[in-house]
């Protein structure tokens, strides 16, 4: 009898429960509701809201003004679903980002800006996002940007004729080594084969100008108009060198003073507007210092995750500080075909060569010192710089700067050309009070 009672409360208790479970979980929807749904993926109102208040708190911190919250909210939210879109090709190619990993992403960046963990923190809290938050932002951006470069990467090619006549359009131009902080504004015809529409286009992109001369906040422009990957920065491109400026902009920006917007230029993307944010420099040195280098590299593949990978080079590099002969293990195990059948060899490599994680590595290494492994987009690595040396590379930095330009250039173009492919092709629905936003037509899905 006593059992039987005893199986009846629980019975009871586990009802009760399970009530509640289905309660909270309801209640949670009403709260937490679906905003559009991403092939098998879905955005939710909270990450919208919280998207947009890390936004807002950066575009304050910069004093930039704010487009209208509808505006915002349209443009973040076509934001979330490229970055979902762009995730869920990460999860079915098998890309990850360890926890080793990003940390050392996380401590390469504190340590470029100077900054203790308590400095970073802080400086997040100014923007309104917690360290966490940092973190899953961080991770997301890193394999996003692996995306990228496996799918548009592959598209682009720069030849030797290209570099050639971009150094000779540069020497004919006088060109200086003065550094320009730039930022742009890209207006997209919604059809590129109509002539209405690019008509459109350009006299949407002349009004802008004409805002913007008025006093109309460029980076605020770019934040609510521009239809270029990186409105929500303002339209930010960072610090560039003559040599390193698209060749749209190129025979533009020396000319331009700063705060100026440029008039509206005009290629195959759309029409744009650049403004020179900031300049600096104008005597480059000639003697630069160059890092004799050699590295191990194990590439994730079809057959090999990034965590085997990652446990393959660990393994190398245990090996390697008990002794075991670097070109050796090179030759052996190395997927870089090139440098691994001649030991890992590099040869003398300058800055701006390398891909950022493999230079930060190279630059902070002592002769001999093992570094690594780290990741970067080819893969993981195991690094040692064996030698230093000053040398004037004029000549080789330019050609190395010039073919660094085209491609930079070339891969910019190509992927607004991809990010609008797979925003067509991915199943897009708006939920609730987005179901009639024209973002539905913008993404390219469905409602």
């Amino acid at each position: 009898m006593k059992a039987t009672v005893r199986h009846v409360v629980q019975t009871l208790l586990l009802i009760a429960l399970t009530s509640l479970s289905v309660y909270a979980q309801a209640e949670r929807k009403l709260l937490d509701q679906v905003v559009a749904i991403v092939d098998d993926d879905v955005v939710l109102q909270t990450e919208l809201e919280n998207r947009i208040g890390t936004i807002v708190s950066r575009l304050q911190a910069q004093g930039t003004g704010l487009p209208p919250r509808e505006v915002l909210e349209s443009r973040v939210l076509d934001q979330l679903i490229v970055e979902s879109i762009q995730l869920q090709m990460a999860d079915r190619m098998g890309m990850r980002i360890s926890d080793n990993e990003l940390n050392e992403t996380m401590a390469n960046i504190m340590r470029r800006n100077g900054m203790s963990m308590d400095q970073f923190e802080q400086q997040l809290a100014t923007e309104g996002v917690t360290f966490r938050q940092a973190r899953d932002q961080i991770r997301t951006e890193m394999l996003i940007s692996r995306v990228q470069q496996r799918r548009v990467g592959n598209r682009v090619r720069v030849t030797d004729r290209e570099v050639d006549n971009y150094l000779a359009a540069l020497e004919s131009r006088g060109e200086s080594s003065a550094e320009y902080r730039l930022a742009y504004i890209l207006i997209e015809a919604e059809d590129p084969g109509s002539e209405e529409s690019v008509a459109e286009a350009r006299t949407k992109a002349e009004a802008l100008r004409e805002e913007i001369i008025d006093g109309r906040d460029f980076r605020e422009v770019a934040v609510a108009e521009s239809d270029a990957s990186n409105a929500l920065e303002g339209g930010d491109m960072g610090w560039r060198t003559e040599s390193q400026l698209p060749s749209l902009i190129a025979p533009v920006v020396p000319d331009l003073s700063v705060g100026v917007p440029s008039r509206v230029l005009e290629n195959n993307s759309g029409f744009y507007l650049v403004m020179v944010l900031d300049r600096r420099g104008g005597d480059q040195a000639q003697l630069v210092e160059q890092h004799k280098t050699r590295h191990i590299l194990i590439r994730p593949s079809e057959a090999v995750t990034d965590a085997q990978a990652e446990a393959k080079i660990r393994d190398l590099y245990r090996r390697l500080e008990q002794g075991a002969d670097f070109a050796e293990l090179a030759r052996e195990f190395s997927d870089d075909p090139v440098s691994g059948s001649d030991g890992g060899n590099l040869d003398w490599v300058s800055r701006g060569q390398m891909v950022p994680e493999f230079e930060q590595a190279m630059l902070e290494a002592n002769i001999g010192e093992l570094k690594g492994p780290f990741r970067s987009q080819f893969g993981w690595h195991i690094l040692q710089v064996q030698e230093r040396r000053q040398k004037d590379v004029s000549g080789e930095m330019r050609q190395s700067e010039a073919r660094q330009a085209i491609y930079r250039r070339k891969f910019e173009a190509e992927l607004q050309n991809w990010l609008r492919e797979i925003q067509d092709e991915a199943f897009i629905e708006f939920k609730g009070d987005y179901a009639d936003n024209d973002t539905a037509e913008e993404a390219g899905g469905e409602s």
